[in-house]
């Protein structure tokens, strides 16, 4: 891509800075559990907040969601959106966590159900960042570099590598390093400094993306109507003023334009999202390491306002790319975006690193791919440290209770790789998926309605038992496996389609958020008639842990943990939210 003298001393800065903050953390860490799967909860707001975003805007959002707005504009936005979930967290979810002083989400389920319940919660976890986190992260790690370094060769002998699979190599032990040796310190300490990396260098991809197509104006001229309308997905052309479902000639699902269909974007997404800020370990370990209910608040709140920039660093650069490549102002664009004279949804995933290679000056170059670096680091980083604490905290230290914190600590280590490798097997998955986000969605969407039920059941009724519990995350697991069984082939194997008419294919054909809203339903009515039909719980032992158990002392504590700041904080949020959806109306 041509990188010139002042773009590499940008990315040698970077990493040089990156490895100081890595050193520095680790010369200060302690060896036990405490300091190693949660920074010895003492992180500020300030880092809490940082660290949430970076975990988040990781290496699918480089690749995935520029790639989304590239091919349907702002309709990925609605997701982006979502940071209103982390006001839920800072406002409902955050005082039981506080209260419980729990190292993982499955160990909080423990407390409020059974040990069974977590050690189902801590697999179903698992699985899920293999099929996600971390396999979406590698395989993003090589979108990018076989998109700057499409020249990149290394012959092993037995195995020739390209820039695609050197670079998802690279990610991986580079991050692997610091995470393994420094922990959640280390992991949360380099994602503040990767987080301003990231929204400096993305703004100004975004800037002179701009300067090239020639300004906003020209932007929504050249990608159309549609591309700037949130509203489109929600309510189907011929039907603003009816509710009425739109059936689509080629799926058995109600589309918007073959894309996003309203009923699922309405009902389904808010599922997922707050299932991922208010319930994932992935991003609650951050909360779960400050030092009270007032930091992990106001970190989530300082999260949520950092949550709503995407929409500007990563859509709308996706949509600068394709308005370059529509126009013939950059021909290279469009050579890259289409094949045979219609845009490629799988060229559209290297939208972002398109930009950063035809668009931006020397010097300028550099920092951006720093930051691109930062993105794959940082979520990768994340996704590590929160599998080592799941694996050894919920299930090695149930069958080894009497290993000592040196022990536990390596055993974190261990998984970490373990995760890492299995993740590697998956990549061709991904590769055959229609988009890496509408993959990353998908397969969430499988993974996610039975915990968010029974963690919101949970804590809003005291009357949900443990035997409920297991029911509802056994029910949903199975059928969410199940449909990513049916899935896999179509996937991995080239022209590979069930016999139309049939089960299997009438199952594979679901629109996914339709498919997600089913796990659901069947969830909380599983939940709901198991518990009912049982016993009651022991409200004693759920002390604090749900609304109907809290105690004056609990509301007291609660209540002395905020003011009017955090108040009028998360209501700006919502203002910006609702000034976005009133904008963006096509």
């Amino acid at each position: 891509m041509g990188l010139e003298s002042f773009d590499w001393i940008a990315i040698v800065g970077y990493f040089g800075i990156l490895l100081a903050v890595a050193w520095w953390v680790i010369l200060r860490r302690k060896d036990t559990a405490d300091d190693y799967f949660l920074a010895g909860r003492n992180l500020g707001w300030w880092v809490v907040g940082a660290s949430i975003f970076a975990s988040n805007i990781g290496s699918e959002h480089l690749v995935g969601l520029a790639g989304s707005g590239c091919t349907d504009g702002v309709a990925m936005a609605h997701y982006e959106l979502h940071a209103w979930c982390l006001l839920v967290l800072a406002w409902v979810f955050v005082p039981f966590y506080a209260r419980s002083k729990v190292f993982t989400m499955p160990e909080f389920l423990e407390r409020r159900f059974s040990p069974a319940s977590r050690w189902v919660l801590s697999v179903i976890s698992l699985v899920g960042y293999v099929l996600t986190k971390i396999a979406v992260g590698v395989f993003a790690g090589g979108v990018v570099f076989r998109t700057l370094l499409p020249e990149l060769r290394l012959d092993l002998g037995f195995v020739v590598m390209d820039s695609f699979w050197i670079g998802s190599f690279l990610v991986i032990i580079l991050t692997g390093i610091y995470t393994v040796l420094g922990g959640l310190r280390a992991v949360v300490y380099t994602d503040t400094v990767q987080t301003v990396v990231l929204v400096f260098g993305s703004a100004l991809v975004t800037i002179f993306g701009l300067k090239a197509i020639g300004g906003w104006e020209q932007l929504r001229e050249i990608a159309g109507s549609d591309m700037f309308n949130l509203w489109k997905p929600l309510i189907p052309a011929g039907m603003e003023g009816t509710w009425k479902p739109v059936m689509s000639e080629t799926k058995i699902a109600w589309y918007f334009n073959g894309n996003y269909p309203w009923l699922g974007m309405l009902f389904c997404a808010p599922i997922i999202g707050l299932w991922y800020w208010c319930t994932d370990q992935y991003i609650v370990q951050r909360a779960l390491g400050a030092p009270s209910e007032r930091e992990a608040r106001r970190g989530s709140i300082w999260a949520s306002f950092l949550k709503l920039l995407p929409v500007f660093i990563f859509i709308i650069p996706g949509m600068i790319c394709f308005a370059l490549a529509k126009s013939g102002k950059m021909m290279e664009l469009k050579e890259a975006l289409y094949t045979a004279g219609s845009l490629d949804n799988e060229k559209c995933q290297a939208a972002f690193p398109l930009l950063v290679k035809h668009v931006l000056p020397p010097g300028v170059r550099g920092l951006v791919v720093a930051g691109l670096l930062a993105a794959l680091m940082s979520s990768l980083s994340s996704v590590f440290n929160a599998s080592s604490a799941l694996f050894t905290m919920d299930l090695y230290s149930k069958f080894r209770p009497e290993a000592s914190q040196h022990k536990l600590v390596w055993m974190g280590r261990i998984a970490t790789t373990v995760m890492v490798i299995i993740g590697l097997f998956w990549v061709p998955v991904i590769q055959g998926a229609r988009g890496l986000y509408h993959y990353l969605q998908a397969v969430q969407g499988y993974l996610a309605p039975p915990i968010f039920v029974v963690f919101f059941l949970g804590i809003f009724s005291k009357r949900m038992n443990s035997k409920g519990c297991l029911a509802a995350l056994i029910v949903g697991f199975l059928l969410g496996v199940f449909r990513l069984a049916v899935d896999t082939p179509v996937k991995l194997i080239k022209g590979f389609e069930y016999q139309e008419g049939t089960f299997l294919w009438i199952v594979s054909n679901i629109y996914f958020q339709y498919y997600s809203l089913f796990i659901f339903i069947v969830c909380v009515l599983v939940m709901i008639v198991v518990s009912w039909r049982t016993s009651e719980p022991s409200y004693e032992r759920i002390s604090g842990l749900t609304y109907g158990t809290l105690n004056e002392e609990h509301r007291r504590l609660s209540r002395g943990s905020w003011d009017w700041r955090e108040v009028a904080a998360s209501a700006a949020v919502l203002a910006v939210i609702l000034a976005a959806y009133l904008y963006f109306r096509g």
